[in-house]
């Protein structure tokens, strides 16, 4: 799992993503940083437990569908500290993505990042690396963080949510013109288990249309696993 954070994020193994962004910077991380990717979300969670999320792609681009992650935290070595295993999707569409001993950051987060920058370089024949650095540059620099207010389990919950548009201002934008409108929302919340609540991007289609693209990754439910 590779996506460039300018630190580690919590937990996971720092390579490749989480390097790209440079530890010798001396900018200061950016609040929406530091929601994502400086904070343990799994801090409200025990082991044997498995967070269930729905994903669902849609839009008038191409053909759509629904499916489901898993992240499996087990016992870690580390009391307190669980080791996390993902399931991202299913069947032909499954990413293999490493296990995490002693892991704090949900991995789910980074999982559909790294399956939406998969997705961009499917259909525009662009750099992953390009994309990941488009995110991260966003997130550091032009991410809006607001409040968030949702209904889980029946409840009302309190959170924050983290939008961006990476390629508004994309100097290189016309080479996939149609992809500049694109945005990302993240809702983040200490209030569900596992600490978030949905990752998505949406692509809007010519006014009076249908979206383009719409893929989201929601909570819908956790089960204690037996020990």
């Amino acid at each position: 799992m590779i996506f460039p954070t300018r630190h580690c994020i919590v937990g996971l193994v720092c390579t490749g993503f989480a390097l790209a962004m440079g530890a010798a910077t001396a900018q200061a991380i950016s609040p929406a940083e530091t929601l994502l990717f400086q904070t343990n979300h799994l801090k409200n969670v025990r082991a044997p437990l498995t967070l269930t999320y729905a994903f669902r792609k849609a839009g008038s681009l191409e053909p759509g569908f629904d499916d489901t992650v898993e992240v499996v935290l087990a016992e870690g070595e580390a009391a307190g500290k669980p080791s996390v295993t993902m399931h991202f999707l299913s069947g032909t569409r499954q990413r293999q993505t490493p296990g995490v001993e002693g892991a704090e950051g949900n991995p789910a987060l980074l999982g559909f990042l790294e399956h939406d920058i998969a997705e961009m370089k499917r259909l525009t024949g662009g750099s992953s690396n390009y994309f990941r650095k488009r995110i991260r540059l966003a997130l550091a620099e032009a991410a809006q963080v607001r409040p968030a207010h949702f209904t889980y389990g029946g409840k009302r919950v309190d959170g924050r949510e983290v939008s961006i548009e990476p390629y508004r201002n994309d100097p290189l934008a016309k080479r996939f013109e149609q992809y500049v409108p694109k945005r990302y929302t993240f809702v983040i919340s200490a209030q569900v288990p596992g600490g978030v609540y949905r990752v998505g991007s949406a692509l809007a289609g010519p006014a009076g249309n249908a979206p383009l693209m719409n893929q989201t990754l929601t909570l819908v439910s956790t089960t204690k696993d037996k020990r």
